[in-house]
């Protein structure tokens, strides 16, 4: 490493948006950051039903746009760069041949590169039914398998557009993509993190399912290598915004440990992360071996940091139904030739449900399911013409978000972990007084509220502390 170079340069390519920040690992601080909303989701002519595809060109964009607001001298000193995003996820990428695009593909031109891709399936692409998943062969993982995993997205396109799979030569999480291109890396490399949440995964191993994959008629030579994460797979091909050639750059992670690293400080906390989706996660002990889930599993255990685990109940319903409602209202206002703001009505959904302490409507937000009940969708109950204001359906709709995660990890299983303390953060619930009440309501804990504990933090703080480590050794 240079040794005039002093920080590190994490990014988060989230649902909603994208994260850079430098960190610096002497004082350990964040100097600078930048977010940028992709506007990404991709909506076309026969989308298979209950598809969520994102255009990676506007993520790449949005990762960009953020650099380019950062202080040139802090990007000039940058000596390693760590990258976290959106778990689950699948993209398709190869070369690019000149030869006309199909629907479904396109070409990216980006860091003096010219590749052909697919669309980015998201963790929230519905189109695996639990009929679909149910034919599919048995994984050996701890893991159960769920729509939107990477893995069973990959079995959906061979056998319902092989013509896509054959196309290309890579695949992985977006944050694969972006690896691969900064390094002009010729094999695609993931994360223990990441290949655990695509499927068909051993962690114990190390290992994808080989032999039960290629039986089922899979495209095996997809699946890229796995390593550590924190292992450096290359170095930056040429300067990018400013940093120098040269830089080192890890394998990608996973959003969901990176944005738990910079809060989880003790054995006793828990943290509470709500952004587009909700996790309540709490460590566990370094020998713990983990159990295999069972299709009706509610907590599940991620790969962490040096061999740890994390218990997670990982809820798809979080901040993504706050911000639809909000679309709702957006829409409903114009409908009736009226016009207000995302953040104008935010703020005045906020400020009326703290105008309502408690309300007898009940609602149940899983309008995305959840993977252990794929099949439930959202509900309203006990509505009367008393309860129906905006107040009310504020303060009912938080109420359901925090019940849904509480549902999947109660305050008692809290209570036998030895958990004494939770972490709030995650953007919906930093911005959101009346989320923040109903979670202390809840768990009946004290909540410590801590902004900037973040994936791209988180993923600046890992490689800060794994390249650390690693050259620290004999």
């Amino acid at each position: 490493m240079e040794t005039d170079s002093k920080f590190v340069l994490g990014i988060d390519l989230g649902t909603s948006s994208v994260k850079v920040c430098v960190y610096d690992p002497e004082t350990e601080h964040t100097v600078q950051s930048a977010v940028s909303e992709t506007n990404a989701k991709i909506t076309r002519e026969l989308q298979p039903p209950g598809a969520a595809e994102q255009d990676v060109t506007k993520i790449l964009e949005a990762c960009e746009a953020c650099l380019r607001r950062l202080d040139a001298d802090h990007l000039k000193q940058v000596q390693c760069i760590g990258i976290a995003g959106q778990m689950h996820g699948c993209v398709c990428w190869s070369g690019h041949d000149g030869t006309e695009l199909n629907p479904g593909l396109n070409q990216l031109d980006w860091f003096d590169q010219s590749i052909l891709t697919s669309q980015l399936v998201t963790w929230q692409d519905g189109r695996c039914t639990p009929e679909f998943i149910a034919t599919l062969p048995k994984p050996d993982s701890h893991l159960r398998l769920a729509t939107g995993h990477g893995c069973a997205t990959l079995f959906w396109l061979q056998q319902n557009s092989p013509q896509i799979v054959e196309r290309f030569e890579h695949a992985g999480t977006v944050m694969d993509l972006l690896v691969a291109m900064l390094c002009n890396l010729t094999a695609t490399v993931m994360s223990v993190q990441n290949a655990a949440s695509w499927g068909y995964f051993n962690v114990t191993e190390k290992q994808w399912n080989q032999e039960i994959l290629s039986s089922a008629g899979f495209p095996v030579h997809l699946l890229p290598k796995v390593v550590d994460p924190g292992s450096i797979v290359g170095k930056l091909c040429s300067s990018w915004c400013g940093i120098p050639a040269g830089c080192e750059v890890g394998v990608a992670m996973g959003d969901l440990p990176c944005s738990v690293l910079p809060s989880l400080e003790w054995q006793t906390d828990a943290v509470v992360n709500i952004s587009t989706s909700a996790q309540l996660v709490t460590s566990t002990p370094p020998a713990f071996n983990p159990p295999k889930s069972t299709p009706s599993s509610t907590v599940e255990y991620f790969p962490y940091f040096r061999g740890q685990y994390l218990a997670v109940a990982a809820a798809l319903t979080g901040g993504n139904v706050l911000e639809h409602f909000v679309s709702t209202m957006q829409e409903w206002a114009r409908e009736l030739g009226l016009q207000i703001s995302k953040d104008e009505a935010y703020e005045k959904m906020i400020e009326k449900g703290l105008g309502v302490e408690e309300t007898d409507l009940w609602i149940v937000p899983t309008l995305f399911g959840e993977r252990h009940i794929p099949s439930q969708r959202a509900s309203i109950l006990n509505l009367t013409m008393a309860n129906a204001s905006l107040g009310d359906t504020t303060r009912a709709l938080c109420q359901g978000v925090i019940q849904n995660l509480h549902d999947m990890m109660s305050k008692k299983d809290l209570f036998d972990r030895g958990i004494k303390r939770i972490i709030g953060c995650g953007s919906a619930l930093l911005r959101n007084k009346v989320l923040m009440q109903e979670l202390e309501r809840a768990f009946q804990l004290p909540v410590d509220y801590k902004k900037g504990g973040d994936a791209a933090e988180g993923a600046a703080v890992a490689m800060a502390m794994l390249v650390k480590q690693q050259t620290e050794k004999p």
